[in-house]
């Protein structure tokens, strides 16, 4: 029985013999994509070949891709772990050619490898062809079939609609007819009863499909219609789970040994046994999926957090500690400790695994810890809810309670529907699928981007010429319109540019596309599948006239400062801190930088002023820029530089060195270090488990913060009659003033002494119950003091009442002996309705409350309704 190693490394070594280059698997965390958060398929990162933004390298290409999907076809996440055969991360075999061979090679290369490499019963596969579109005048592929014939049986070629087997980029761009192939695990007994072929595509767990080759010959315009390609793709995805599932003669992929260690493990740590109890096994799966997801995207960059990918993550890391804490009895954090049995499953094949081993654990188990505090908070509410709902009668919580557990406190329904079985309810679930519709819905507005056709006024790809100039000149290739929340730009594409797009944490330049007719200004530079786009508010008149395209120079020069300090910080870091540090992010903007990097403990005052005295001391040795451009990635290796892992790199890379200081990097930097003119860290902050941040300033920035602090220094000696010792004068006023509030303590004491002798005094009796009642000006501190002290000294029908005024805010204060509370009274219910009368609210114990308010003038209203409404 091959391994699951094995296996991948036949897939490679069979399409290695029919030529393709096989390429390392691009990062499941996308970074310059606008259109997608995660690796969903193989083709991502050829996306800018497929769309012709780039030209191919290698014509056939190979590879195994993780991925990650948490919607779409079969692959809803809340779905994940009940069945045995969809995942959230998975691995996608695949190979692709670009403008080489097309539907013939693809098919028959796939029935090679499937049937003449692995050995698979040619009996129990089954493909599925595209059955056409009347509609958008799409035939049968019959070509498909036709090669099909050749090695299957015409009852194993099954026509599929357009969901299933017409595959889209997305609302527009490349598209075509799709070939799946399917196989039938069931035992022969079952095949005997129900052909393989009338289970194909509806949802069997036994009948599923491993391998979906595309043919990629169509272009989706704007408005749907369809225009041949000039150069036709193929793309084929298998998945790399179910494939081994079929090879090791399992009935579920998480049998196989992709999964099993990782679950022996778990049931080791729940004491439990896999295959025992449905709910503990739905429960392992879950989490044995999970961890892989969890763990590949922190690898790749991508920390748990409340927005977009980050949230996406939290959401999956959630769900397994809840499926730990419901069914496998796991209340402490457990998960970070699979990792050690995930690396020795996929660490040969990802050794990037390996190597944030460290960061990936203390980020897990801080979330899992973070989200165990926060269950049983939900939980707490939950069981309040439901008491509630019971006083009232009710069997059934609303939608609204239970959708505020799930978006307040991460509960899924199923949990709060579990919860609430327990205890003979349940759930209002129309109102809660409105609520989140409603949200859905708001989301969906918000991200909302209607684009149009690209419309092309010159064939030609993008030069970028940004590294050597700011001006240059350009003309338009091709521009389209794009709105999003009722504002419309265009986006321009330029034969020749010199602005920077955002990409690399570095923002996108601004600047000016100026002809003799006009100048249209330049809001912003993204990069769309590694295509500059020049995003503007208008398009020029005349779109053929001869152009310049000119960069904001100012606001380049401040992010060249900024990134190139980036730079330096990252080394300095690396001696003051260790070599564990690396980076994990960054922003760099004109105004400032953000450096986002590994270490597991707050960075000392000590430490950022080491840190800050090694970078300036860089800064005025200006040292020269050496810029290694397109230089092969190994010459890269060998001269140190550093790579961040996360990222994508190609065959040819950019590296930039100042002295000792030597990166992977795209962006743009200052000539010499001299020219960032001196850093200042101004911030130092926790990001996530084992992440720091450093935010920080260059340049005029700094001379600006010195200014500030130099005026609010001479402003503070103003105060201090400009005393020599600023210091030392400080020392004193805070001294004197210590001094003088233990003075006015003292005799607020001796005064309040005073009053409660008078109050005693003057206390009236009503129906046995001693009445104290007044309103003085005193603190809130004093006056509590001294109704406890006063409660204290009268134990028994006691009722005080107290209107103060503090800074001009009134306060009522209202104290109880404990046998009026036994009789059935409520100082907190009863202060609650007098505040009324100072245009205030509180509440408290039933011996004690208190209420603020806004009203001065209805202190003696409020007081007297106090000792009415305690009804004596």
């Amino acid at each position: 029985m091959m391994t699951a190693k094995e296996i991948r490394d036949s897939f490679k070594s069979f399409f290695e013999s029919k030529g393709h280059h096989i390429v390392p698997s691009a990062p499941m965390v996308i970074k310059d994509d606008p259109t997608l958060m995660f690796t969903n398929a193989g083709m991502n990162q050829f996306k800018d070949i497929i769309l012709g933004n780039h030209p191919a390298k290698y014509k056939r290409v190979a590879d195994s891709q993780k991925c990650l999907r948490v919607s779409g076809k079969h692959n809803d996440l809340e779905e994940v772990g009940h069945d045995t055969y969809h995942h959230t991360m998975f691995e996608m075999l695949g190979n692709w050619s670009f403008g080489d061979y097309f539907k013939e090679d693809a098919i028959n290369w796939a029935w090679e490898y499937l049937v003449g490499v692995l050995k698979l019963n040619p009996e129990h596969l089954y493909a599925t062809v595209f059955e056409g579109s009347p509609e958008e005048g799409l035939e049968r592929d019959n070509e498909a079939a036709s090669f099909w014939e050749q090695y299957l049986p015409k009852d194993h070629i099954i026509n599929g609609n357009k969901h299933d087997n017409f595959w889209e980029m997305g609302d527009t761009g490349p598209c075509g007819p799709c070939s799946e192939i399917h196989i039938d695990l069931r035992p022969a007994e079952e095949r005997a009863k129900v052909s393989g072929r009338d289970l194909v595509n509806h949802d069997h767990p036994q009948v599923i499909e491993i391998w979906n080759l595309v043919f990629m010959q169509f272009n989706r315009k704007a408005d749907g219609s369809l225009d041949g390609l000039p150069a036709k793709v193929i793309d084929t995805g298998m998945g790399f789970e179910r494939l081994c599932m079929a090879m090791q003669g399992k009935t579920s992929n998480y049998d196989t040994d992709v999964f099993q260690p990782i679950i022996k493990a778990i049931a080791a740590m729940a004491g439990t046994t896999y295959g025992k109890d449905k709910q503990a096994d739905v429960a392992m799966r879950v989490i044995a999926d999970h961890i892989r997801t969890i763990a590949f995207s922190i690898t790749d960059g991508q920390l748990p957090s409340n927005a977009k990918a980050g949230y996406v993550i939290r959401r999956i890391l959630r769900r397994a500690v809840r499926y730990g804490y419901t069914f496998l009895n796991q209340k402490h954090a457990f998960m970070y400790k699979l990792l050690p049995v995930l690396i020795d499953n996929m660490g040969d094949a990802y050794p990037e695994l390996k190597a944030q081993q460290e960061l990936i654990g203390k980020v897990i188990k801080e979330e899992e810890e973070s989200f165990l505090r926060t269950l049983e908070t939900g939980i707490r509410l939950l069981d309040k809810t439901m008491e509630d709902a019971k006083k009232a009668g009710k069997k059934e919580i609303s939608g609204s309670d239970a959708f505020t557990l799930y978006d307040t406190f991460g509960f899924p329904l199923d949990l709060t529907e579990l919860i609430l079985r327990e205890n003979g309810m349940t759930v209002n679930e129309d109102e809660f699928n409105a609520d989140m519709q409603k949200q859905k819905e708001r989301a969906r507005h918000a991200a909302a981007v209607e684009t149009g056709d690209w419309i092309t006024l010159n064939e030609g790809e993008t030069e970028f010429v940004g590294y050597d100039y700011t001006e240059y000149e350009t003309s338009i290739l091709r521009y389209r319109m794009v709105k999003q929340k009722n504002q419309t730009l265009y986006q321009i594409v330029l034969s020749k540019t010199p602005f920077y797009a955002e990409s690399g944490g570095q923002v996108g330049d601004t600047g000016v596309i100026v002809s003799e007719f006009e100048t249209i200004e330049v809001v912003d530079t993204k990069k769309e599948n590694n295509l500059p786009i020049h995003i503007v508010k208008k398009l020029p008149e005349h779109m053929d006239a001869p152009m310049m395209a000119c960069v904001d120079t100012d606001k380049r020069t401040a992010c060249a400062a900024n990134h190139s300090c980036t730079h330096l910080l990252d080394e300095a870091l690396r001696e003051v801190l260790g070599t564990h540090v690396e980076q994990k992010g960054s922003l760099v903007t004109p105004n400032s930088l953000r450096f986002d990097f590994s270490h597991f403990q707050k960075v000392t005052d000590e430490q950022i002023r080491q840190v800050e005295h090694m970078v300036n001391a860089k800064i005025r040795e200006n040292i020269a820029l050496t810029e290694h451009r397109n230089i092969p990635i190994e010459d890269a290796k060998e001269l140190g530089a550093i790579a961040l892992f996360g990222e994508k790199y190609g065959d040819e890379v950019r590296v930039i060195q100042f002295g000792s200081s030597i990166e992977f990097c795209g962006g743009t930097h200052v000539s010499s270090t001299g020219k960032i003119g001196m850093v200042k860290i101004i911030s130092e902050s926790s990001v996530a488990a084992g992440v720091r941040r450093i935010e920080a300033i260059t340049g005029e920035k700094v001379e600006e913060l010195m200014d500030t602090i130099q005026d609010t220094l001479l402003d503070i000696k103003s105060l201090f009659n400009n005393a020599p010792d600023l210091n030392n004068a400080i020392k004193k006023y805070i001294d004197e003033n210590a001094g003088l509030k233990k003075q006015v303590e003292e005799f607020m004491k001796e005064k309040a002494s005073q009053l409660k002798a008078r109050l005693i005094e003057k206390a009236t009796v009503v129906n046995g119950t001693k009445v104290i009642k007044s309103v003085i000006p005193m603190p809130a501190d004093v006056v509590k003091d001294m109704v406890f002290q006063l409660k204290g000294e009268i134990s028994e029908n006691l009722l005080v009442v107290i209107g103060s005024v503090d800074g001009e805010k009134p306060l009522l204060t209202v104290m109880m002996s404990d046998d009026l509370v036994k009789s059935g009274k409520d100082a907190g219910k009863i202060v609650r309705e007098a505040a009324k009368l100072i245009q205030g609210g509180g509440g408290g114990q039933a011996h004690f409350a208190t209420a603020g308010g806004k009203n001065v003038d209805g202190l003696n209203a409020a007081v007297d309704k106090v000792v009415e409404l305690a009804a004596l």
